[in-house]
């Protein structure tokens, strides 16, 4: 039915079941054995879609292929009706998923005799409306693909040019750098994927509303199309810019933006600031006739932000839904030391207004009688009933009680945890499906990878900073309870007591499953690095797994149905 976020097959006569998830931009297609386990000849599914409106279905496409006689591996992607998927969940980026109307998805299982001769099974179909907005008018989670270092980049843009000539190699330059890569305008669209284009449109829009205020807090801001549009606003723009460490520095592009700022919009209306550490927010707010909204999220306007990290950002709409920010901005404005801000009623939880959204926001710097750090450890350690996934950089570099409430909830059996988080040296921390917890470092798994994979580019300053920017927990998606912590806040001591932050509670399981499923995107491309690494240390390709036909061999589904996380896995979202 329209509007729904979770949809199912109802072939009866398919031997497996096909529920299908809506993401933001994306799709999470989900398959389970009706019966017992698969046959042997069982070796993956084939899986087609079929855009609003179209009278064709298009294969989606696999990388990994059937090894041949000799055994070497295709070079070339192919339609997964001949390189079947060898998992029971798929996330899916379909090419023009803001297309009103709905989706369908043909998913069938595929076989193969001893002769390595491919046969189909009876399939599932499911349609499902993706839209762009996740609440149309209301509110709108959007994300960056946070894809540089991919197999997908490189296909569509690095055989194509240098990454120096899409990207600045240092902040510094962004303010006037110009792309030189004959893609650069399909590419940075790709790179920057639904998030960019949110907060673009906001300012667009706010510059159209001739009669908007817009009042802006930016920790990084070093991205050229965001400061143009800021100064178009001219002096109904007021914005704080954070000053702290090497933003404060006179060559920073933050003290460049400011300057520029100030030039159109007036000395008064710019400020700087730092509060007890970091001003560490990332809103914009559009108070006017025509245009109320606010944006806030992880995204920081700069183009490691938009384009090389994985971010998010809320878009929120309606004269209720704007107020909390107003007055977040003005106490901001008013205080420059966390302990003054923390007694505003900003620092404590507003509702946002947003009809059939319960979501509240609330600021900080906090203060000793209302920090929410521990309130929110509390939550995943106390409450969290069947699964739990989170996104949260930085969160391995200091102790704390978020931390220590994640290992908890990860030692525990009854639950489902899936995570990942960046490492204070080097990479990222990946919660494995074993429960284990395995390093990957991005730039040291993008060359010299196994076939039939193509080396990757590692970024901007040689790989360094971090790729996964984001900060959010989903606890309990699949319940009724289901809830989302999110925003530019840390889940550290700094953030809540510090640093100004925004931070969102929403509990909403539309929501739940949108930042599910991005959890899920994230955690499966960097776990696949792992398994890249694996191969590449074996000395071994990676292939997909025929039907056993020696003594001792097992299909490739085998651990799906005996290792206690992977039956978890596979049940959980089917």
């Amino acid at each position: 039915m329209a509007g729904e976020f979770q949809v199912s097959g109802r072939n009866a006569v398919a031997p497996f079941t096909l529920k299908v998830h809506r993401g933001d931009g994306m799709a999470l297609l989900a398959m389970n054995w009706k019966e017992g386990k698969p046959p042997l000849d069982f070796v993956g599914f084939a899986i087609e879609y079929k855009e609003p409106g179209g009278q064709k279905f298009f294969s989606l496409k696999n990388r990994l292929s059937f090894p041949s006689a000799g055994g070497g591996v295709n070079p070339n992607q192919l339609s997964t009706r001949l390189s079947p998927i060898q998992k029971f969940r798929w996330v899916h980026f379909p090419r023009n998923a803001e297309m009103p109307g709905e989706f369908v998805y043909r998913v069938a299982p595929v076989f193969m005799n001893d002769s390595d001769e491919l046969s189909y099974g009876e399939a599932q179909e499911a349609a499902i409306e993706l839209r762009r907005e996740t609440y149309p008018d209301q509110l709108n989670v959007a994300f960056t693909r946070g894809f540089m270092s991919s197999q997908a980049f490189v296909d569509r843009f690095a055989s194509a040019g240098d990454v120096s000539t899409l990207l600045p190699m240092r902040a510094a330059e962004g303010l006037d750098f110009e792309p030189t890569h004959p893609k650069a305008e399909e590419a940075l669209r790709w790179m920057g994927f639904e998030a960019r284009d949110a907060i673009l449109e906001v300012l667009d829009q706010a510059i159209a509303d001739k009669k908007a205020k817009v009042c802006v807090v930016a920790y990084d801001l070093s991205e050229r199309d965001v400061v143009s549009r800021l100064k178009k606003l001219g002096k109904r723009l007021r914005i704080i810019i954070d000053d702290s460490d090497k933003h404060g520095e006179p060559n920073s592009a933050e003290a460049e933006a400011a300057k520029r700022l100030e030039a159109t919009a007036g000395a008064a209306n710019v400020k700087r600031q730092h509060m007890g550490n970091l001003q560490h927010n990332k809103t914009i707010v559009v108070d006017g006739p025509k245009v109320q909204a606010a944006v806030c999220g992880s995204t920081n306007f700069t183009w490691r932000g938009f384009f090389v990290q994985a971010n998010n950002a809320v878009v929120l709409r309606g004269a209720d839904a704007v107020k909390p920010f107003l007055a977040a901005f003005e106490d901001y404005w008013q205080n420059d030391d966390a302990g003054g801000f923390a007694k505003t009623p900003s620092a404590g939880w507003t509702d946002l207004g947003l009809p059939g959204i319960n979501a509240r926001v609330s600021f900080s710097p906090h203060g000793k009688k209302n920090a929410l750090l521990k309130d929110i450890a509390d939550d995943i350690a106390e409450h969290t009933k069947s699964c739990l996934f989170y996104s949260l950089a930085f969160l391995y570099q200091t102790k704390g009680p978020i931390r220590d409430a994640i290992e908890r909830a990860a030692k525990d059996a009854a639950l489902f945890v899936y995570g990942i988080s960046d490492r204070r040296v080097g990479g990222l921390d990946l919660q494995k499906p074993d429960g284990n917890v395995a390093p990957v470092y991005p730039s040291a798994l993008t060359k010299n990878v196994p076939e039939p994979f193509k080396s990757e580019p590692t970024g901007l300053s040689n790989g360094s900073g971090n790729r996964m920017h984001h900060k959010f927990v989903v606890i309990d998606f699949d319940k009724p309870s289901a809830r989302v912590y999110l925003g530019s806040y840390n889940f550290s001591k700094a953030a809540d007591r510090d640093n100004g932050e925004n931070l969102l509670l929403i509990r909403d399981r539309r929501i739940a499953v949108s930042y599910m499923i991005e959890a899920l995107r994230i955690f499966d491309h960097y776990h696949f690095r792992v398994a890249q690494a694996d191969a590449k240390k074996a000395k071994r390709k990676l292939v997909l797994a025929k039907p056993p036909r020696k003594p001792g061999e097992v299909p490739w589904w085998q651990e799906d149905y005996t290792d206690a996380r992977k039956v978890r896995d596979r049940e959980l979202f089917a």
